[in-house]
């Protein structure tokens, strides 16, 4: 956890950043470069978000908001978070306990034929999709992405369980983003992601955020709410990633999230699971089991794993992604965009489902709009931290 340094200086500052995550934090680092002064707030006790991790009392590095796996297909993202951190190669593979078997997610080759004992090739998968598939006049919802694509009875055992579970609620009353984020494979590729980059912070997230937010001109305060500090200190612009209902006082109404609740378990043994996370569609109350040693590569006689119970109330994590709750974002989206010396950035401001690359994307994309033609001075004035690392 970084170390909370209390704000210093008697004439304000250039920014107040709500919220110390990913996009919080790649913001006040840039702003930061350019000599720009820095107030990042957070209410949580710790920096980095939802990506936070820390050593449990059996001494496994964990993430308590549950696995978060970094992957991205832009050189761009990448090469900007390695000025904080080095990176372990890693690419994370998940399971599903399906009729007694533990097979590969998202289905492929060997999903299929073990599933249905058969012996079949890449193009002749792709004949038996198309044999099982289900005509769908226009795909509308997350059922009509599944069954469209490789049928009913894949749908029941991968899809439907797991979403209900996580959304509460039938994938035919969701859009079609949902399952369209899973994709199918005529070949053996067992990989959950393929994008071009796939690492870990080698020594964890909460050391890279540390990195990041190390320069002289960035003020931390933790445990704080930016409401009960932001007409005490002045700045000149604020950037905004809470939830942007909570910013305009719920006057709409609340928007929909679901949450979940985490149980964290350590084991007296070296390995509980065959890969990093297990899917559970159709059994348990849990929509997964994750185990943080194959995600860190650490070593340890012990091992911690985190199982994930979707609920309704709690932290916002996921956007219910429905047509009646965009109409309601929209709403706020056009109040946010007129919001006077306020900036709205990153997944809780915007009410979209953002992968960490993207937020970091989007986010130096809004430094670049913050300060117009700054970014050249800010790329030649950032210098690699790892020493600190």
């Amino acid at each position: 956890m970084t170390e909370q340094r209390q704000p210093t200086t008697s004439s304000g500052y250039d920014y107040l950043i709500v919220g110390a995550g990913f996009a919080g934090a790649v913001l006040a680092e840039r702003l930061a470069s350019l000599g720009r002064r820095v107030l990042i707030v957070d209410k949580r006790p710790h920096i980095g978000g939802n990506a936070y991790d820390r050593y449990d009392d059996a001494g496994i590095l964990i993430h308590p908001y549950g696995p978060h796996i970094f992957h991205t297909n832009s050189a761009a993202v990448f090469d900007y978070l390695s000025r904080f951190t080095q990176w372990r190669p890693y690419q994370h593979r998940v399971l599903a306990s399906v009729d007694g078997q533990l097979l590969p997610m998202p289905i492929n080759l060997d999903t299929v034929n073990s599933l249905y004992g058969l012996n079949l090739n890449a193009s002749e998968l792709e004949a038996y999709f198309a044999s099982v598939a289900e005509p769908v006049e226009q795909v509308r919802t997350s059922e009509d992405v599944v069954v469209s694509k490789v049928g009913r009875d894949l749908y029941n055992k991968f899809f439907k369980g797991y979403t209900r579970k996580q959304w509460a609620l039938d994938p035919s009353e969701l859009d079609a983003s949902v399952t369209a984020r899973v994709p199918t494979r005529a070949n053996r590729d067992s990989r959950y992601f393929t994008d071009s980059y796939q690492a870990m912070p080698l020594h964890g997230y909460t050391r890279m955020f540390e990195n990041m937010l190390a320069h002289p001109n960035i003020s931390v305060m933790l445990n704080t709410d930016y409401r009960s500090i932001q007409e005490l200190l002045p700045w000149r612009h604020m950037i905004y990633t809470g939830p942007v209902d909570a910013f305009f006082d719920f006057k709409y109404g609340k928007l929909p999230y679901r949450s979940l609740k985490f149980e964290h378990m350590t084991l007296p043994q070296e390995q509980a699971l065959p890969t990093g996370t297990v899917n559970h569609p159709n059994d348990y109350a849990y929509t997964r089991v994750s185990e943080f040693k194959h995600i860190t590569g650490q070593r340890h006689p012990q091992t911690s794993v985190v199982y994930e119970y979707p609920q309704a109330e709690g932290d916002p994590y996921y956007p219910v992604p429905r047509p009646e709750n965009a109409q309601l974002a929209a709403r706020y989206a056009a109040d946010a965009e007129v919001e006077p010396n306020v900036t709205f950035v990153g997944r809780l401001a915007t009410y979209r489902y953002y992968n960490m690359d993207q937020v970091v994307a989007q986010a130096l994309k809004v430094f670049r709009d913050l300060e117009p033609g700054e970014e050249e001075q800010a790329l030649l004035a950032a210098q690699p931290t790892l020493a600190g690392a």
